[in-house]
């Protein structure tokens, strides 16, 4: 497990350069403030889920599959930042996939969009609406997840929270007869 993977993790001066590279959304600034709006679409896409539902995809990616990109938490929802033109390939992938049903709407931020991110300081803790990193970028050139590894995540995350029984509910006035002590 990488060390990048702290609650508490701040972003390094690689990260916050890489981050910064994605260019800034007009009228926006990335400062030392405690948020920063970020442009999507040309250094990465984001994947933004309920923070719930966000949580079991990362553990899956981290304990099953090949970790995360950065990912960031922001007003009850969780920021997991993908390949270029993962946003355009994702929604077509859900929606053949047969799981779609379990998996919540995921929102695909991609070329011509922008998110809020937390600071790109380490400093700042008062950053509203709890907005913090979850996985931290620590280096100018992160792995990220394509749209297929997302989907992968989102699935085994949509099965881990599904419960499926063949056997129908019990009648609770059913009589139960004890067949153990037959003669």
């Amino acid at each position: 497990m990488s060390s990048a993977r702290s609650d508490l993790a701040g972003v390094t001066a690689d990260g916050a350069e890489w981050l910064a590279s994605a260019g800034r959304r007009p009228r926006s600034g990335t400062g030392p403030g405690p948020l920063a709006v970020l442009s999507c679409g040309t250094v990465f896409d984001v994947v933004n889920v309920p923070a719930v539902f966000g949580r079991r995809m990362l553990d899956r990616l981290w304990d099953e599959g090949p970790g995360s990109g950065p990912v960031a938490v922001f007003r009850g929802r969780m920021l997991l930042f993908a390949a270029p033109r993962t946003a355009q390939r994702l929604p077509s992938l859900l929606a053949w996939e047969e799981w779609s049903w379990a998996i919540p709407p995921l929102l695909c931020h991609g070329k011509g969009d922008a998110v809020t991110v937390p600071a790109l300081t380490d400093g700042d803790r008062s950053a509203p609406d709890g907005a913090r990193w979850l996985v931290a970028p620590d280096t100018r050139d992160p792995w990220l997840p394509g749209p297929e590894v997302v989907l992968w995540a989102a699935v085994r995350a949509a099965r881990a929270g599904v419960r499926i029984s063949i056997f129908p509910h019990a009648d609770q006035d059913a009589k139960v007869y004890d067949v153990s002590r037959r003669r």
